[in-house]
This record gives C-alpha cells, structure tokens and sequence, in this order.
C-alpha cells in the first residue's frame, strides 16, 4: 500500500550522503553544541565537554586523513565501544571517507567478536581500552592491520586515537586534501551491520548511504526536532535504531546529544543535561511508568492523580493543555524539559503510551528493522494512534502478504532504504528478498485508516492445533501490568498430541513484592500472581488462556536493545 504524499507534516530537505548531512549542518550551525559528555581523571570531580558542529566537522576531516593515509580507502573499519564522542566521529570519518563502516555490539563475547571481524574482513578497528587484549589475539589471525584505541593506552601495537586525530590535522594544515578528493558513492555498500541473532546466526547486513539518508529524509518530512532540543543517547549505539535516529537524525536537525551514563543514570542524565528527546525501548518505558505510579501510590495521592488526569483530558476536548503544569512535579522528575519520547524496537502497551500522554509526554511510536535502515512506519507530529506503530514512511511501499481471516499477515516493504542484501550470503538474501520487496518476518496488519500494527514476529507464532494463530506479545502485555511482574515470556508447551498448552515464565520485582505483600516464599508469591493470571484468563477467549506459570527474579535473556532471547528462554523452560 503506498502512502498519500498529503500526510507529509514538513518539507525535509534532502540529503544525498553522509559528508553532505555533516557540511549542511556544520555550514547552518557552526557555533551549534554538537555533544555534551564527562570525562574523569582518577577520583576527580568530571569535567564537562562540549563540541560544536564545526569542529566535530574538523574531527572528522582530520580522523579520516590519516586512516586514508593508512592506505585504508575503500577498506572494512570495525568499531565497537560505548556510546561516546571518539565513537560517532569515527563512524563519520570512515563513511565520508569513502570507508566501509562496521558497527560491532559492545556486549558479544569474545569469540564473537572474533567471528565477526574474521567474517568482514576488517583491515583496522577503533575500540576501547577493554577490547585490547582480545582485539590483538584476533589480530594475530585475521585481515587486522590496525588497533587504534579510544583510551590511553602502553600497549605499543596498538595505536592512540588522539595521536591519529592530532596526526590528521598537521596533515591538513600542510595542505594534504585526500579527503577532499574522495567520491562518495551513496548507492553501495558503506555500512556493514550485523543482526542479534536472537533465532539464529547473525546475518551482515549491507547498507549505503543512500538508504539511511532517504530514510532521515522521510523521518524528518513526519516528525519535527530543532537546535532547541537535547536528545540522551543510551541505546547500544551500534544498532541502526539508536544509530539512525539519535546519531544520525539529530545530526540533521543541529540537536545537541548528551552520552547517557549508564541505563541506572538515565534519571540522573536527564536532569543534568536538560533532555527534550529520548529514545527508548519498551522495556525501559515500562519500568518507568511503573515507578512513577509506584511513587504516586506510596505518597497516598492515587486517586487525586487520577482525577487531575480527568480533568486535564476533558479540558484538552476543547483546546485547553494544562498538562505540563498539572503534572509538572512528574515531569521535573525528567529534568522538566523532556517533551517527546520515540520507542521502537518492539510493540508497546498503548495504556503505557497514554499514560505518558496524560503527563504531557508526547510518545512517537515507530517500527523499524536493521534491513530497512531502519523505519517502516512511524507516528507523526500530527496523526498518532496508541496501539499502532504509525503510517508507514510516504517513500516506502508496504503490503500484507498472506493475510488470515482477520486481516493479519507478513508485513513486507518496497523502497529507497531496503538494504543491499545479506553481505556473502546469497541464499539468505533471496530468500528474504522478492523483487524488491524485503519478508520483515513480523506479522501485522493496516487499518483503514492506513496505520500499521505489529502482532509479533513469525518465528514467535504459536500454532494451536486447531490452526489458530496466537500472538504471545499481546498476552505478554497483560501479564507486564500486574503489579509485581517486571517481564514475562509466553510460550507453547505440548501437553498431548492433541493439546497444546500456553504457560508463562515470569520476573517478579522482589522489593516490590515486599512493599505490596510482606515476607513471602517463591511458592506464596507464584500463588498470588497464579491467582491474577486466573483473572486475566477470564477475559480472553479459551484458546488464550495461560495454563502453566514459572516465576523466577532472574531477568530473561536478552540482546543489547531489550529483545528477549525467546529461543534460549524456551530452551532454559524445557
């Protein structure tokens, strides 16, 4: 179903590559704070950094000289760290290069991390301090040539990152224009990313800088951002979600990116740096939402929040918006500027969604893939609705393949930002490509209003044997509002050949428990929430209705963005 070009919001300007996304924005806002960070020595008090636009322009230009000089045009430059400063410029300075990227996970093991760098063959990698020791075994059998570290560092094979930045910049001043010189083309591969392999084995995704601009462009012609806003960046940096919309979207609108922390400083970090934007990730919105109404209720003010929440929403009926005011002690909880949070990555609760709302949080959902670079949909500054992840991009065509009698099927999409394919991987690539059209492996449906919904993805379907389909993120939903449930996971458990049984395996927050319920056993606590599910049974139709729980207080397996590892829990659940 393609889009009407009529719910474009704003007129984005276009952007051809990654060196012409930094020149714009350096040439409009030179003076503009690019990034706000920390640094430590020893036990001293942190000293805050600021970056304009134009000089992390320069960084750029003076990294990327002297990688070039390294004979390094055209070659596959591996980076994997936390979110920070030397992360992004190394990024920019390899892409506009005319370098091949490759965003490597923080959180893989070592022998990973070595399969990944064996696999793309990288020729050079930019790391932290604490990759050293395993980078320069993995050097000893791979393409690696270069180490260059984003800390100090002894190891004498591995070179200073500020040493190659300082390096670039004496070159520059004595007049070497080799980055000038480079063409870049915007339709091949410049980003090679790998997926989670949350079922199996991680796949290289290729990607140019084509797809990702005009998937900036298309983001930016629906949902508005300006040099006004602070956005946090705490996502896992190398995955397209954060890469694309903090990183590289900011970069678009001249916003100022602070570097979060760690997830327990998000609070802290927003106060500090004055966050507009977040983006986020169902899980940590949830646990959000949960506190602040755990909060609510431990103060005794329950019921005036909830008729203060009335209120405002009649008085919203007729053009009145007195939310900020109203719940302005939740919102300086945020650091009081925070106005909009975009979550992707996987569905949310629309009660969650509207209860940010009720606060005067605007909440953007979005849907998205590493392979389409990576929004399919997403709400706009002017048509949201909670539950849906949005209208799908106007560049982007999107169609529901083998519907079933209620409309849902396999969500599959046409367009500028569909990936190049599966790096040396054919058979994975024609398998999931036809004819331009991308299989997400996600089911869904559109509405006739033309918004998107997400039911789950293929490979988490439960079959029944009477052929019905369930969906166990919608019963995943319902479980994560019980009071004490921190995370749940639905799965399918043969109980005969002709049954199939649904259970549960469910996270409890041990402390609040305690708050809600006293000293309890595991036993007395699986009975009360047995008892609630019972409850939740009532409403659903039989063939929904959970029959088996675990409980533990061991969070469930996850990936970097949040993503439960479903196999490796079934399997632990055996």
């Amino acid at each position: 179903m393609k889009k009407e070009k009529s719910r474009i919001v704003y007129q984005a300007e276009p952007v051809r590559d990654f060196r012409e996304l930094i020149t714009r924005t350096a040439t409009k806002y030179p003076d503009q704070v690019a990034y706000k960070y920390k640094i430590r020595k020893d036990k001293e008090e942190p000293e805050y950094v600021h970056v304009t636009y134009s000089q992390f322009k320069k960084d750029i230009e003076g990294l990327s000289t002297t990688l070039l000089a390294m004979g390094l045009q055209g070659k596959k430059v591996a980076v994997i760290g936390n979110n920070r400063y030397e992360w992004c410029t190394t990024y920019l300075a390899v892409t506009t290069g005319g370098m091949i990227i490759v965003p490597l996970d923080k959180a893989l093991p070592e022998n990973e991390i070595e399969s990944l760098i064996m696999r793309s063959e990288a020729e050079a990698i930019v790391c932290e301090e604490k990759y050293l020791k395993a980078v320069l075994e993995i050097k000893q059998k791979s393409n690696l040539k270069y180490i260059i570290s984003m800390d100090e560092t002894e190891e004498k094979e591995v070179i200073d990152y500020q040493e190659v930045l300082s390096q670039g910049r004496k070159l520059r001043q004595q007049g070497n224009r080799e980055y000038e010189k480079i063409v870049i083309n915007p339709d091949v591969m410049s980003i090679m990313l790998f997926t989670s392999g949350t079922t199996s084995v991680s796949k290289g995704v290729m990607l140019s800088q084509h797809n990702i601009c005009s998937n900036i462009q298309a983001i930016a012609s629906y949902v508005h951002m300006s040099t006004d806003d602070t956005l946090l960046s705490f996502l896992p940096i190398h995955h397209t979600f954060e890469c694309t919309i903090t990183f590289l979207y900011g970069i678009y609108f001249g916003v100022t990116v602070a570097f979060c922390d760690g997830l327990k400083y998000i609070q802290k970090n927003m106060n500090e740096y004055h966050v507009t934007v977040f983006v986020a990730v169902p899980l940590v919105l949830e646990n959000i939402h949960k506190k602040v109404w755990k909060s609510i209720e431990e103060k005794g003010k329950k019921g005036l929040m909830k008729t203060m929440v009335a209120i405002t929403k009649a008085l919203s009926k007729i053009k009145i918006d007195l939310r900020k005011k109203a719940f302005k002690p939740i919102i300086d909880q945020f650091g009081g500027k925070l106005r909009v949070v975009f979550v992707g990555a996987a569905p949310l609760d629309k009660k969650i969604i509207q209860g940010f709302n009720d606060f005067g949080v605007e909440l953007v959902q979005g849907y998205g893939l590493t392979e389409t670079s990576p929004v399919v949909s997403c709400e706009t500054d002017k048509e949201k609705r909670p539950g849906s992840i949005g209208l799908p991009l106007y560049n982007l065509e999107v169609k529901i393949e083998n519907k079933d009698e209620d409309g849902i099927g396999e969500i599959t999409v046409k367009g500028p930002s569909v990936m190049l394919g599966y790096y040396q991987n054919e058979e994975a690539t024609k398998k999931s490509m036809h004819d331009g059209w991308f299989s997400t492996g996600d089911y869904g449906y559109i509405d006739k209003k033309g918004f998107l919904y997400i039911r789950g993805r293929k490979n988490d379907v439960i079959v029944l044997k009477n052929g019905k389909n369930i969906y166990p993120q919608e019963l995943e939903q319902l479980i994560n509002q019980l009071p004490i449930v921190e995370e749940s996971m639905v799965f399918a458990r043969n109980k005969d050949s002709m049954d199939t049984m649904l259970c549960a395996k469910i996270v409890y927050d041990k402390e609040n428990s305690k708050g809600l319920y006293g000293e309890k056993t595991p036993e007395e606590l699986k009975e009360i929430i047995w008892q609630q599910i019972k409850q939740i049974n009532q409403t659903l139709p039989d063939v929904k209705h959970i029959k088996e729980i675990i409980i533990t207080d061991e969070p469930l397996a996850k990936t970097t963005t949040q993503k439960v590892k479903r196999y490796e829990e079934i399997k632990k659940s055996s």
